[in-house]
């Protein structure tokens, strides 16, 4: 739980009278004074920064458990002591020196409260081209760049958390700016609490055909491609399962399925966030576009001018005189120059995914491949088994004189003459090779001859060398 991992009174001075001017200077020093250093600060220093903050901070509040004193010196110190207190920070010694950090999920929370501060401008762009990389890295090289598709997952995941929570956040500044009597408060709320701070940085560019929202398509496309190919989605867990990311291959699938599914889910149901987004945006336009129409004192007395105006039009005899190169200077308003509603976005047409069972050609590849692959791969197990088969009692053996009947005795053969550097010379202790004059054919390899002999340490002519290490 939360409140098992934190200090009991960790927030008791984001809890007094003077809260603003605390989370101010925790904020300020995590970012300014202890956030990039990788050591902690001299508490000297920690001191120095506080008392300059405070200087400039105008204090006049105190807090609920002790006045915070008006002298500087006092002052620095009473907020470190409190800040020492309830958990915030923690001070030892290096080598005689006082130094001070901050406590470790502490800082997690300064993190979190860091982020609310600056808030979620986000751009559609860049959360996209993020995912596509990632997946289209996982997908071109699996046994490599498997970790890219979970990292392309947790993109898409925390990208959808942004959205869902932007729209709530966006009703939130609407309901603010609908309750302000100021006009001039008002237009601050929604050009700095609703455009800088929560409106996505490039919300303007979706509906222009350049834009990075377009590759949403190409996300679509290539996980639902992932999804229909069992042998990539093999791959991408025979990596997992050898990075040690999973226990076993059929674990490994599934979370390989689950991160293709949740991308696939994720962008082609996004419209419907996009929506409710736009929504509250088209709303909040035509709310602060009426109140910029209307906001000029109304004047009282243009109507009765107005009519004043087309009656004595209509009593005029004859079409009035109006000069021609004035009437071109002010066209005509008609319905060009309407306010024409935005326009909704066609909706994207969804396609169910079947389910897809394992062909059984497939896996019985997939075992061939790991048949193949343990014959023809040379251990130390099947050379020492090799040799013991044909050394004589003598424990001398020359090239020339082993008989190569099958493709599983040459892929040992060939290996022989470099049985004392093979599995980091594990064999070295073993066996030695040497050359001698004459060359060996024996229609399967054509090279100088050599002879193999065991050495003094080798007593034990079944001895088994440790480990099962492949050449």
């Amino acid at each position: 739980m939360l409140f098992a991992q934190l200090p009991d009174d960790l927030f008791r001075p984001l809890a007094s009278p003077s809260r603003a001017f605390n989370a101010a200077l925790l904020l300020h020093l995590h970012r300014k004074v202890m956030g990039t250093s990788p050591d902690p600060v001299r508490k000297a220093e920690l001191l120095a920064a506080i008392g300059d903050f405070s200087a400039e901070w105008a204090l006049d509040q105190q807090s609920d458990d002790e006045p915070v004193p008006i002298d500087p010196i006092e002052r620095r110190s009473a907020l470190f002591r409190r800040f020492l207190e309830t958990g915030w920070l923690i001070e030892r010694r290096e080598r005689y020196v006082p130094v001070v950090d901050f406590d470790p999920e502490a800082r997690l929370l300064l993190e979190e409260l860091s982020r609310m501060e600056r808030g979620e401008t986000r751009s559609y762009g860049a959360a996209i081209l993020d995912v596509l990389g990632s997946l289209e890295s996982a997908i071109a090289n699996p046994a490599d760049r498997s970790e890219a598709l979970g990292n392309a997952a947790r993109a898409a995941q925390a990208f959808l958390g942004h959205v869902r929570g932007l729209a709530g956040a966006m009703r939130k500044i609407e309901e603010r700016i609908l309750h302000e009597e100021d006009m001039r408060a008002a237009f601050r709320l929604y050009f700095e609490d609703f455009v800088e701070r929560h409106l996505i940085s490039d919300y303007r560019t979706l509906n222009t055909r350049y834009n990075p929202f377009r590759f949403r398509s190409a996300i679509v496309r290539e996980a639902g491609r992932a999804l229909r190919d069992p042998l990539l989605i093999r791959a991408l867990a025979e990596a997992i399962l050898r990075e040690g990311r999973a226990a076993e291959l059929r674990t490994a699938e599934r979370g390989v399925r689950a991160d293709l599914t949740q991308i696939l889910s994720i962008f082609e149901g996004l419209d419907r966030h996009l929506d409710a987004v736009d929504d509250v945006v088209a709303r909040m336009e035509r709310r602060i576009a009426a109140a910029v129409r209307y906001m000029d004192r109304p004047d009282s007395a243009g109507i009765e001018r107005t009519a004043a105006a087309l009656r004595a039009v209509g009593a005029a005899a004859g079409a009035p005189d109006v000069a021609p190169a004035i009437s071109l200077l002010r066209p005509p308003i008609g319905t060009p120059h309407l306010s024409i509603p935005r326009g909704r976005k066609a909706p994207i047409e969804l396609e169910a995914l079947p389910d897809f069972e394992i062909d059984p050609a497939i896996e019985a590849f997939v075992e061939a491949k790991a048949a193949y692959r343990r014959r023809t791969t040379v251990t130390a197990e099947t050379m020492t088994a090799f040799l013991d088969r044909h050394l004589g009692l003598d424990g001398t053996l020359r090239g020339s004189a082993i008989a190569v009947a099958d493709v599983d005795a040459f892929v040992v053969f060939q290996r022989l003459r470099e049985i004392d550097v093979l599995f980091e010379g594990a064999l070295g202790t073993r066996y030695a090779v040497s050359r001698v004059e004459g060359r060996l054919s024996n229609g399967w390899l054509d090279c100088p001859d050599f002879v193999i002999r065991r050495t003094s340490s080798d007593r034990h002519a079944g001895d088994r060398p440790a480990g099962n290490r492949h050449a």
